[in-house]
Order: structure tokens, then C-alpha cells, then sequence
């Protein structure tokens, strides 16, 4: 498809048909007042500053009525000319017979490919908003791919068809739309119904960009959190190592070495915890720094005393750096697994809870 201009304004499709000849399954409404209804909301779409995009110049879709009110608005000198982009087929041609010489521009956007459904329903999504008018299977479509995109809408339920129905499916989602504006698209045509249409896209379309601009700090938010857990997780791991170098030979326990054995593989549990959460969609390092603490002390300790219960006189003669090259790993892991380590301590079977005979304070059978 041939790639339009880069656009400096907001752009809004437009979408439907009220002709009254055709047969719609959910049937149309007001058929008579629609044309003229279309025509007020080209016109207040063109003070609003929005251009369009129409895929027909047929008088059996609404965009020759939109196109014709935008016409009319952007030829009183009033408002700044605006430019309706025209997609089409590669074989078709369009005619909006609009007066020469006046304040709106055609560019035809002609469409290369042979599906010209995913054309057009991918042209509607990239818009920054929709108009839907009556119309039937199409429309409906356009327009729940458009909510699916949080694409601002504006489906027209008093003129019914497939508008009708993305009216009625927008009520579940809601996406960026409020009560007011939910209430008046289901609401009767009233003489200021297509300007306040035109402030309720805008309406919308400022509570998406300000939703986009919080998620993008969100993401911010969550990448810097992210990258302070990886920097903090790769300050422990050189300072749990470090215990490695400082060590020493081997000596009687004292506080330096017992410190030693102790801190350096807690170190390393911490970091263990900080890189399994950096993994998260919501890092958070300080809570993860105390969980792999937690699960080192434990896998740490119950290392240390098997290994008193197998050689008692262990700390006669502590040999601290040979010692750390186990329980650096162990802490890590440990750390990474934090999960898994408190999972097997809740698993631990209750003595209360075991049969009588199997009880340590049960008397001998």
C-alpha cells in the first residue's frame, strides 16, 4: 500500500452506511435523518482540527456526507484547511464532487495488495480515532478491532446497524470512555449532538495519551528499578567473592572467620534473589534482598551444622576458604531459588500432626 505523508494532525476515520436500501442485521434507525446528521459531523470534526481517512465517495456510505460537511467547514476561511486521505482498491476511483477552490485536500492513498479487508482494517487501527454511522459486518468488525487497540470511538447508536453493536460492546469495555460520552453516543440525535461528538473524541484521545504517557513511565520506571537490582546483585556477588581473597589461612574460629563464613555466602544469597527478580514484570530488589537472605541463613546454616555434626573439631581448625567455595554456591542458590527453599519448609510435616507411634515424646511400643 502506498504510504501516505507524515501527518501533523489527528486523524479519524470514518465508517458505515445508511443506505436505506441495503438490508442490516441489526436493522438501521432514523434513516432519514442521517445524512444530515453525517454532514454536521464532518463539519465539527473540521473545527476540531481532526483530518480524515474514508475508503468511498459513493453515496451509499456515510463518507460523501462527513466529507461534504468537512467541505463546508473548511471552506469559510474560519479554521485552518484540513486534508481527507482517500484509501482505496487499486481499481477504484473517487469522486466527492466538491466544490473547486475550496479549503479541503484529497490525497488518495490507493492500496496495492489483493486483501483488501486487511488494508482496510489496518488502516482504521493506525488512525487516532474512529467515526462509525450505521453500517453492518464491516463496521461491527472495525470497529471492535479499533477497541482492541484503545483507539478512541465514536459509534453512533441512534442511526443502529453495526455501530449499534460496537456501542453496546464499548459499554463493556470502556477502554477511554466515560459514562457522559457512553450516554450520548446512545442518546437521540440532538441539534448539538455532533459538536459535543467532536469533544468527546477529544476527550478521549487526551485520556489515551495520557495513559500511554504513564505506561511509558511505568516502563521507565520499571527498567531503572530493573537495572539498580542488576548493578546491587553485581556488588554482592564481587563482595561475597571478596571473601575468597580475604579469608586467610587456616586458624582456630574467631570472629573474623566466622564472619567470613557466614557473610560471604549471605551476600551471595541476596544476589542470587535480586537476578531471579530482576526477571519480573515488577522488580523489586529491597524485598528480594531480604527474601534470598532469608533462604541463605537457611541453606547456609544447615550446611555449617552438617558439616559440625560430621567433623566436630571442624572449628579447631577452620579452614574458611576452602569452606567458602561451597557455601558461596550454596547461598547463591539458594538466593535464586528462594522460592523453592521456602516451599520445602512449609512442606515439612507437622509432628502434631503425625500418627502417635511416630511421635519423638510417644512411648516405645
Amino acid at each position: 500500500m502506498t504510504t501516505p505523508p507524515p501527518r501533523s494532525r489527528p486523524v479519524v476515520a470514518v465508517v458505515g452506511s445508511v443506505d436505506a436500501g441495503r438490508e442490516f442485521n441489526p436493522p438501521l434507525r432514523n434513516v432519514d435523518a442521517a445524512p444530515a446528521a453525517c454532514r454536521e459531523i464532518g463539519r465539527e470534526l473540521a473545527r476540531a482540527g481532526f483530518d480524515l481517512v474514508v475508503f468511498s465517495s459513493k453515496p451509499t456510505y456515510v463518507e460523501s456526507y462527513v466529507v461534504e460537511g468537512y467541505a463546508q467547514a473548511s471552506g469559510d476561511g474560519a479554521i485552518s484547511p484540513g486534508t481527507v486521505y482517500v484509501h482505496l482498491p487499486r481499481h477504484r476511483d473517487a469522486d466527492f464532487n466538491l466544490p473547486a477552490g475550496g479549503g479541503v485536500r484529497i490525497e488518495v492513498v490507493r492500496d496495492t495488495s489483493t486483501e483488501w479487508e486487511v488494508s482496510y482494517y489496518r488502516t482504521v487501527v493506525e488512525c487516532d480515532g474512529a467515526v462509525l454511522v450505521g453500517g453492518g459486518q464491516s463496521t461491527r468488525i472495525a470497529g471492535v478491532v479499533a477497541m482492541s487497540q484503545r483507539i478512541p470511538l465514536l459509534p453512533v447508536a441512534t442511526f443502529g446497524g453495526g455501530a449499534g453493536l460496537v456501542w453496546v460492546n464499548l459499554a463493556n469495555v470502556r477502554n477511554d470512555a466515560l459514562d457522559e460520552d457512553l450516554a450520548l453516543l446512545g442518546a437521540d440525535w440532538a441539534p448539538d449532538s455532533a459538536r459535543r461528538l467532536a469533544e468527546c473524541l477529544r476527550g478521549q484521545q487526551a485520556r489515551r495519551t495520557a495513559f500511554a504517557a504513564a505506561t511509558r513511565q511505568e516502563a521507565r520506571r520499571g527498567a531503572r528499578k530493573s537495572a539498580t537490582g542488576l548493578a546491587v546483585a553485581a556488588l554482592l556477588i564481587v563482595l561475597s567473592l571478596l571473601g575468597l581473597v580475604l579469608s586467610g589461612t587456616p586458624r582456630p574460629a574467631d570472629a573474623r572467620g566466622l564472619t567470613m563464613l557466614l557473610g560471604a555466602p549471605l551476600l551471595a544469597a541476596m544476589a542470587g534473589a535480586v537476578l531471579r527478580n530482576s526477571f519480573d514484570p515488577e522488580p523489586t530488589w529491597p524485598v528480594s534482598c531480604v527474601r534470598g537472605l532469608g533462604a541463605g541463613t537457611v541453606a547456609v546454616l544447615t550446611y555449617v551444622a552438617a558439616q559440625l555434626l560430621a567433623v566436630p573439631s571442624m572449628l579447631d581448625e577452620l579452614d574458611v576458604r576452602r569452606l567458602l567455595f561451597f557455601v558461596i554456591t550454596i547461598g547463591f542458590t539458594a538466593g535464586f531459588t528462594f522460592d523453592l527453599v521456602f516451599e520445602r519448609l512449609r512442606a515439612q510435616p507437622d509432628a502434631s500432626s503425625a500418627p502417635a507411634s511416630q511421635r519423638p515424646d510417644s512411648p516405645a511400643p
